[in-house]
């Protein structure tokens, strides 16, 4: 089985390409450590949303529409304040709807650690040291480490991101991937045979500002196409429907993420996370360009500034010197 791991130069910016039987990615250590294209061969399978004629200022400049980007902090966070148990930050407001959105680490240029195999994997790993050298850092005083490891092998993409509070303050913990996958994902597909599985819970109920006012619902007969199967993700507007997590079931077998089906091939990407993810939020950029994002989010939109219980919103912070990681999966069938 070929199996290699190689650090390289895209127009001058550091990549890591990995391979291993059926499978190849391109970890972009320059774009947020984002898996910039992966592909199973033998199946004809394209993972993630890319386009060859790209540069690397291109992937920058696009960085939560393309591949499979880290964020830091997710999603929206209202009038853009973040308030921590001991500190109030207001972070600049770049959502046309009046909020912060996305963060900063997946727009960063991160430091390649290792590129290596094993018998049976490639690995690529990354790391971003956020301090005072940072231009955020004078909105966020918070200094933290990212370190992110790519394991490839036969089964497909083993992930995980590990966040370490560098700083005397508390670190709000909240991560999310935007995640973009190609649809069509299958050489030759048709957008209409798309179809995406999601084991959901209560529906999060969202303002005008795309903000959660609190109430959750049960799922109606629109929600339950994820948990039928039978939503087709692309082709019509899906604008942030958002789930609390439910765990489902696969052949038998515990199921926590998402499955997209091309329904004419039978061909499938499956998607896992741990359960330190506690909402899914889908959205496709209206419909009409080839790619739609089942998220996973640690914590509702704004949980720092919601009135709800930690529990509920996934609310986390990590005292100085602590450690959290969040993994997961991503293959073909």
């Amino acid at each position: 089985m070929n199996i290699s791991s190689l650090k390289k130069e895209f127009y001058g910016k550091d990549i890591v390409e990995l391979t291993c039987g059926k499978y190849s990615a391109t970890i972009a250590a320059f774009n947020g450590s984002n898996i910039m294209r992966m592909q199973d061969h033998e199946n004809g399978i394209d993972f993630f949303r890319n386009d060859p004629s790209f540069t690397a200022e291109d992937y920058q400049n696009n960085a939560e529409v393309y591949g499979f980007p880290s964020l830091y902090l997710p999603n929206r966070l209202a009038n853009g304040v973040l308030k921590v148990s001991d500190y109030t930050y207001n972070f600049p407001m770049n959502d046309p709807l009046g909020n912060h959105l996305h963060g900063f680490l997946h727009k960063r240029e991160h430091k390649v650690v290792a590129a290596e195999v094993t018998e049976n994997a490639a690995i690529a790993k990354t790391e971003y040291i956020y301090d005072e050298s940072d231009p955020f850092f004078e909105t966020f005083p918070v200094s933290f480490k990212a370190e992110f490891t790519f394991k490839l092998s036969e089964k497909g993409m083993d992930y995980s991101f590990t966040m370490t509070n560098l700083s005397d303050r508390q670190l709000p913990y909240g991560v999310c991937n935007h995640t973009a996958l190609k649809g069509p994902f299958v050489e030759g597909g048709k957008t209409e045979d798309v179809r995406l599985y999601v084991p959901i819970g209560e529906k999060v109920i969202l303002n005008e500002k795309c903000i959660p006012t609190c109430d959750f619902n049960k799922p109606d007969a629109y929600d339950k196409q994820y948990l039928s199967g039978s939503m087709v993700p692309v082709g019509h507007d899906i604008d942030n429907d958002m789930y609390f997590m439910e765990k489902g079931t696969i052949d038998g077998e515990p199921f926590y993420g998402i499955i997209a089906t091309d329904t004419a091939s039978g061909k499938q990407i499956r998607y896992e996370v741990c359960k330190d993810f506690k909402f899914w939020i889908i959205w496709n950029d209206h419909g009409d360009k080839g790619y739609f994002c089942p998220e996973p989010m640690s914590w509702i939109i704004d949980a720092p500034n919601l009135n709800l219980p930690n529990e509920e919103s996934g609310y986390v912070e990590l005292a100085p010197g602590a450690s959290k990681t969040v993994t997961e999966k991503i293959y073909s069938l």
